[in-house]
């Protein structure tokens, strides 16, 4: 972690002139279990990552930002006035800093000083660990050190949404911002995204460990089909309140659903409420497992939820379900499925340690065979949530 940060203040020195003053640190996070189920009112288990984004920051005298990355160094330095609330062109990384300002400013926060920040990301692009979550909390947690903001952590985590949500442009829900914000070493997150009511529990697997499996695919989440499953969500619970009266479909249980599923008037759209609903089930009672050691449940639950996600929600596509279908076969793993929003991006697997290499090359084989290039691995450690470093 320190040769990250010697690398980013030489880089800071040679563009700006002169050294940082504050480091900082923001994590990736994976979501154990409780896929599409955030902007649906229901439950989550996330967990912040060892994986994220590094920042050295400093303030300015004058009302001027820049910005560089060496995730996007053809980008080369970005400017603008700390009072332009302007978007910068479609696709700049700086649209992710500018939404967080004006998401702050919403908040009553000022910002008359700019400031200069450089920041590099070991999370893979588009790789479904929350890369633009990550630099949304990094600049949170910058702006908090820089302007000596006394804020509470959850306007960090709101003002991160709030940036992808109104300014980039992508329905997401609160869940990757929250675990990112809220994330503890060895912890996941059993968040209610309707209450926003939370409990840390503690990650403990024994001998097993929880490796990452990346599709390498790319994906864009405003250029997908994810707008389109908020909307679906949407029209199912329209269609519900007919007779019942929610807002979410995280206030159903399996039972209430399947006796009022004939409301909804699409098959399309009942298959994706039935998997908001039961997917919500599925993450209480891996919340359970979870507690009691019950590994070979939790694992089966890691099953269910990828071929709910499969079949009635239409998230994984053939990277997706190679990974985690060909790793379900594979010996010393409890269960598998895909995490983050779909469409490409990552699985992960519960494996016993002694199989970790088995796996890489079971499915490392099936997925160059099958797909044409390759997957990467990474066993994932359960790491501390946005913060400054020193």
């Amino acid at each position: 972690m320190t040769d990250n940060y010697q690398a980013l203040e030489k880089i800071f020195e040679s563009k700006f002139m002169h050294k940082p003053t504050d480091r900082f640190f923001s994590p990736g996070r994976i979501n154990l279990i409780g896929e599409h189920t955030d902007y649906n009112g229901g439950h989550v288990f996330p967990a912040a990552i060892t994986l994220g984004t590094y920042g050295v920051a400093r303030l300015r005298d004058d009302a001027i930002v820049k910005l560089y990355s060496t995730n996007f160094s053809d980008a080369g330095i970005i400017s603008f006035s700390i009072e332009n609330e302007d978007k910068l062109a479609h696709g700049s990384w700086g649209n992710f800093v500018k939404g967080v300002l004006q998401a702050m400013r919403g908040y009553g926060n000022q910002f008359t000083k700019g400031f200069e920040l450089v920041v590099t990301g070991n999370i893979p692009n588009a790789s479904g660990l929350s890369s633009s979550s990550s630099l949304e909390l990094l600049v949170g947690v910058t702006l908090q050190k820089l302007y000596d903001l006394k804020i509470p952590r959850l306007q960090l985590v709101a003002s991160g949404q709030r940036s992808e949500n109104d300014f980039v442009g992508v329905n997401t829900g609160i869940m990757d911002q929250f675990a990112i914000g809220f994330g503890e070493k060895n912890q996941a997150i059993y968040l209610d995204t309707n209450t926003m009511i939370y409990e840390m529990v503690p990650v403990n697997l024994g001998q097993h460990v929880i490796v990452i499996m990346n599709t390498n695919k790319r994906r864009e989440l405003a250029d997908s089909k994810y707008n389109d499953r908020v909307r679906e969500t949407q029209e199912a619970v329209f269609d519900l309140q007919k007779k019942l009266k929610i807002q979410y479909l995280g206030e159903l249980d399996s039972h209430t659903f399947e006796e009022n599923q004939q409301l909804i008037r699409s098959d399309t759209i009942r298959r994706r409420a039935r998997h908001a609903v039961t997917e919500n089930e599925r993450t209480q009672l891996a919340v359970k497992a979870l507690k009691a050691n019950d590994l070979n449940y939790f694992g089966q639950l890691l099953n269910a939820s990828h071929e709910s996600l499969k079949c009635d929600y239409e998230v994984t596509g053939i990277e997706l379900d190679t990974l985690a279908e060909t790793a379900q076969k594979v010996p010393g793993v409890l269960g598998a499925r895909m995490t983050g929003a779909g469409f490409g991006g990552c699985a992960i697997a519960l494996v016993d340690r002694d199989h970790v290499e088995d796996l890489k090359t079971i499915v490392g084989r099936a997925y160059s065979e099958q797909i044409g290039y390759e997957a990467s691995f990474y066993v994932a450690e359960i790491g501390q949530g946005a913060h400054w470093v020193g």
